[in-house]
């Protein structure tokens, strides 16, 4: 068995060596800079979107529930036929319509939605025509599908590294250090930017919803951006 003696020198050896760890963890770390890069790109829209809805008035609310059913099964039946097109139903509500005092139900109101989606602008343009003979157009816009939204994201990603190591050599060389070491690095991404609806867009689709011709389009792109933050510790010579 270890005598007192000896146990009393191991704890004391112990102790001076947990007193030199902590005194290393809280060492200050000087010569850190914080640095920031980011990289953009603009890229072009790939998905088409459409809005379409049905809206009627009658003081029958089944038969007007039936009208707009009808005229929707319609309009999916003529949308599911078009390869390429994905449809959906977006909201459908009704309320009563009162008269002019505010007191008595005279009649009721519905209005319903349709959506589609496609990447062959071409066949949804003139699915949109078509459409438009029965529906009326509540929207149109574009946007940029999931796979190309992530592909151009990971190659944002290491051109935002590169950025960051460029300028993190700039600095070292500006405070004449002999290299660096890097700290923590955190990349994220900024996301896409739309442009906003120009108004001249939607006069025209107001002419396409008279006329009902296939209207032409003009996807536009939006800008996608990557920032890396991040802090290197430069090593003086």
């Amino acid at each position: 068995m270890l005598n007192r003696q000896t146990l009393t020198t191991l704890f004391a050896a112990a102790s001076l060596s947990l007193l030199s760890l902590g005194a290393q963890a809280n060492e200050p770390r000087y010569n850190q800079v914080a640095l920031r890069a980011e990289v953009n790109r603009e890229i072009a829209h790939d998905l088409m979107h459409v809005t379409f809805y049905s809206e009627a008035q009658d003081k029958d609310p089944a038969k007007l529930a039936a009208q707009i059913t009808t005229e929707l099964n319609q309009a999916m039946g003529l949308a599911r036929s078009v390869k390429g097109v994905q449809v959906a139903l977006g909201s459908r509500h009704s309320y009563p319509v009162y008269d002019d005092k505010g007191q008595r139900i005279t009649a009721w109101r519905e209005r319903a939605e349709l959506r589609l989606e496609s990447a062959d602008f071409g066949a949804l343009s003139t699915l949109t025509g078509e459409m438009l003979q029965s529906l009326k157009m509540a929207g149109m816009h574009f946007s940029i599908a999931s796979p190309t939204r992530k592909a151009e994201e990971d190659a944002l990603l290491k051109d935002a590294v590169a950025a960051f190591k460029a300028r993190a050599q700039l600095a070292t060389e500006a405070l004449g250090g002999s290299g660096y070491k890097l700290v923590s690095l955190n990349l994220n991404s900024g996301g896409f930017h739309s442009p906003m609806p120009r108004m001249a867009a939607m006069k025209g689709a107001a002419m396409m919803m008279e006329a009902a011709v296939t209207p032409e389009v003009e996807a536009g792109s939006s800008q996608v951006s990557v920032s890396a933050d991040g802090v290197i510790e430069v090593m003086m010579p």
